[in-house]
């Protein structure tokens, strides 16, 4: 398994298309006071910048912060170029979104002769195709392919080799894990937990005392575990997107603007992927792990970008006032029309990862 990920796509392509914005710090996104980051550059991170953070936080964090209007026909047209180089080497990708995806790269079509060196062409690849870089993961699953890729951001790769899942996990601090935010992170340090190792010495009765159905993922990512496929003929059921905040947010303005951010994501993958849907559904994660969702189908296709953004504001105005705080919020597009289904992988032996 190799994960690919951008390093910091939307804002990279500012960057590379505009050479003055090169080493400056840069946010995608909204500068108004209403404003979120979609995305920031590396040396906006540097000063503490994230995405889904406010535009006036981001900007006193970095008072020469450059904001950039978001353009998700260009990210799109670039994401189009990378998948082609995915699929000169497998037809086995799941992409995430605009910027990372899984590749099972079991089959060595080209006889490159290891996982490794195919990760390695893929980058050479985009770099020379896009003028952007990318990070890979190369592991035996996908969990740890995506921890792998985040290891040596940016333009970095990692490969755990079998044997190492389990050691490599256990190693990492806590809010490395996919799908625990800041929150998470507080609540298993009250409860002793910081690391991968302290992870796994809790036991699943205490997992589930604590984390509900979350534990068993838990129990299986601080051992390294995760035998999910990569799921590139599956038939496709939604498109969506969604997002966890580096810090929990409420006030009304902000969750609307927000979700205008998130609207503009999820709309980029619906327009790539030519899907049309009766059903849209947000989602929100308060900061006690609860989650809470409101949808609306309708007897037709969603129109365009402007009713799907319009049926998404109605149902974040049908859940406020919040209860708590949210974490995290989706919007997704289902109950899609016209799709095709696709033949079902073949099985084959792992491909030497080294």
């Amino acid at each position: 398994m190799i994960h690919i990920d951008m390093d910091a796509f939307f804002a990279s392509v500012e960057q590379r298309d505009h050479p003055e914005l090169r080493g400056k710090p840069v946010a995608v996104g909204g500068s108004s006071g209403r404003g979120v980051v979609a995305a920031a550059s590396y040396e906006a991170r540097r000063f503490g910048v994230r995405s889904a953070m406010p535009s006036v936080t981001a900007k006193r964090l970095c008072p020469d912060l450059v904001f950039c209007k978001s353009r998700f026909d260009v990210y799109r047209e670039v994401s189009q170029q990378i998948r082609e180089i995915f699929r000169h080497h497998t037809d086995l990708v799941e992409p995430l979104s605009l910027d990372e995806a899984y590749l099972d790269v079991t089959e060595d079509r080209h006889g490159l002769g290891s996982a490794t060196r195919i990760a390695q062409a893929i980058r050479r690849s985009i770099r020379e195709e896009t003028r952007l870089t990318a990070s890979a993961g190369v592991s035996y699953n996908k969990f740890l392919a995506k921890l792998a890729s985040d290891q040596n951001k940016p333009d970095g790769i990692c490969v755990i080799k079998p044997g190492e899942g389990a050691a490599f996990v256990q190693s990492l601090p806590i809010r490395r894990f996919h799908g625990i935010g800041p929150k998470g992170e507080e609540k298993m340090t009250r409860l002793g937990i910081e690391t991968g190792a302290d992870l796994a010495a809790r036991d699943m009765a205490f997992l589930r005392a604590n984390f509900g159905s979350f534990a068993e993922y838990l129990y299986r990512a601080a051992r390294g575990i995760d035998d999910r496929p990569v799921r590139s003929n599956r038939i496709r059921k939604s498109v969506g997107g969604e997002r966890t905040f580096s810090e929990d947010i409420s006030a009304a303005p902000r969750l609307r603007e927000t979700l205008d951010n998130i609207v503009d994501i999820v709309w980029a993958r619906i327009e790539h992927n030519k899907a049309r849907g009766r059903t849209v559904t947000l989602k929100l994660k308060y900061n006690d792990f609860r989650i809470s969702s409101h949808a609306k189908t309708l007897n037709r296709a969603v129109a365009g970008k402007e009713e799907f953004a319009q049926i998404g504001h109605e149902l974040l105005g049908e859940m406020l006032p919040l209860p708590l705080p949210i974490r995290l919020m989706g919007l997704t597009l289902s109950k899609l029309e016209g799709v095709p289904k696709k033949k079902p992988r073949s099985e084959a032996a792992q491909l030497t990862l080294f």
